[in-house]
């Protein structure tokens, strides 16, 4: 399977810093091409964020360049992946952690990893940024771990009233700021064709999934030139619209 892969961040309106990190990488390789990417958004005064999302992307990076590569010629399945996962997540939280320690402050990021070798894609997320499918729809493929997602849940809260909350960013788990982590894993099949948008909470608070749809959707977006110039128009759409975060996304087209 081939890859176009293209990432826009911008620092945004507001903000003095630009707190959110994206990774994507492809690999070739003897069982074809593989696809890895995430967005983390980080939380923390001054550039205190910045520095935990660059931590982890950096690790996640490590990991895809001396540890996949084994686990690759030993058999990628989801279980293998959680324990691989799950034991570098507790390694950032504990180093992030530190970090904010030593700085006397708190400090955390989210993240959403996308992992395509041949025709599946393996997910983790913790925090509420997202990665989407997009083919004949636009289908939010993970879900927040959020307050106001919690409250949806019980049915205490519509997507309306969650939409207006002032919670809406208040995160239930971070990496960095938890002292207990449970991330969300996700599976399936990638066909040809099929796109995936991982983007922070920047990306899609004033932004309607219809207008992301519209501008993402495959049958317009068919090389990397138009999925960059979407991700610009969305970002500056977003400003436009007073999105006061910063504002990441990541767009990868499978064929």
């Amino acid at each position: 399977m081939n890859f176009k892969i293209v990432a826009h961040t911008d620092i945004g309106i507001k903000k003095s810093t630009n707190q959110d990190s994206v990774l994507m990488k492809v690999a070739q390789t003897d069982y074809g091409n593989v696809l890895f990417a995430s967005v983390c958004d980080g939380m923390g005064g001054l550039a205190k964020g910045e520095l935990a999302s660059a931590t982890l992307v950096r690790m996640l990076s490590k990991w895809f360049e001396d540890e996949f590569p084994k686990m690759l010629y030993q058999g990628v399945s989801l279980e293998v992946l959680q324990r691989s996962w799950n034991d570098l997540i507790y390694q950032a939280n504990s180093k992030i952690s530190s970090y904010g320690n030593a700085l006397r402050t708190n400090m955390g990021t989210t993240m959403v990893v996308l992992l395509v070798v041949g025709q599946v894609y393996y997910i983790v997320n913790v925090g509420d940024s997202r990665v989407y499918r997009i083919k004949e729809e636009l289908e939010q493929i993970t879900k927040d771990q959020t307050v106001v997602q919690r409250e949806m849940d019980l049915g205490r809260m519509t997507y309306e009233e969650a939409r207006r909350d002032p919670r809406r960013n208040v995160l239930l788990q971070c990496v960095g700021a938890s002292q207990v982590i449970e991330p969300d894993y996700f599976t399936g099949t990638v066909e040809p064709g099929t796109m995936f948008l991982l983007c922070s909470d920047g990306f899609r608070h004033v932004i309607a999934k219809e207008e992301l749809y519209e501008y993402l959707t495959p049958y317009r977006v068919f090389n990397e030139q138009a999925m960059k110039e979407s991700l610009v128009y969305l970002t500056e759409l977003n400003k436009y619209r007073q999105e006061v975060d910063n504002i990441s996304a990541a767009l990868v087209r499978a064929d």
